[in-house]
């Protein structure tokens, strides 16, 4: 377990330094820093912001604001899939609280959280920009429109 620990500490400070590498120390690359270390890594641990901390010489407060402002980062452990839901008023009006309701039900999990397998992560999210196929998810980086709560299982079996 030590050793599973120390191996993830070393891929956690490799990934920082090679985002601080390609971007620079400048305040102005902290989201691009912050969004390639979460992809690398999963999320953004403690172990993480501290070092980004150290490097860019920025409180970690400040860093921890940041992570937990933006929903494209996490500082928790996410699933292998990210949906994220879109929960604005044309979505919501074209049907999205039954399909959101649904899509719960199916993973048995709430906003924020992670199925007990690792497989999945459930978010809501703000306008995604498509509105006109309403109501709207996107699972990793691929968007479904017009979704109706009976294609839920369709859609979630593409990812196995």
């Amino acid at each position: 377990m030590a050793e599973d620990h120390k191996k993830n500490g070393k891929v956690i400070v490799q990934a920082v330094h090679e985002a601080v590498k390609r971007y620079g120390t400048s305040k102005d690359e902290l989201i691009p820093i912050l969004n390639e270390v979460n992809r690398k890594v999963g999320y953004l641990p403690g172990e993480a912001l501290e070092e980004i901390s150290r490097q860019m010489k920025v409180p970690k407060s400040q860093l921890f604001s940041v992570a937990t402002f933006y929903h494209m980062l996490s500082t928790k452990p996410r699933g292998r899939h990210v949906i994220q839901f879109c929960e604005s008023a044309p979505c919501h009006v074209a049907g999205g609280r039954e399909v959101w309701n649904a899509l719960r039900e199916e993973l048995n999990i709430q906003n924020g959280e992670t199925t007990p397998d690792g497989k999945w992560t459930l978010i809501t999210t703000s306008c995604l920009g498509v509105c006109g196929v309403g109501p709207v998810i996107v699972i990793d980086n691929d968007v479904f429109g017009n979704v109706t709560p009976d294609q839920l299982r369709e859609i979630l079996a593409r990812y196995k």
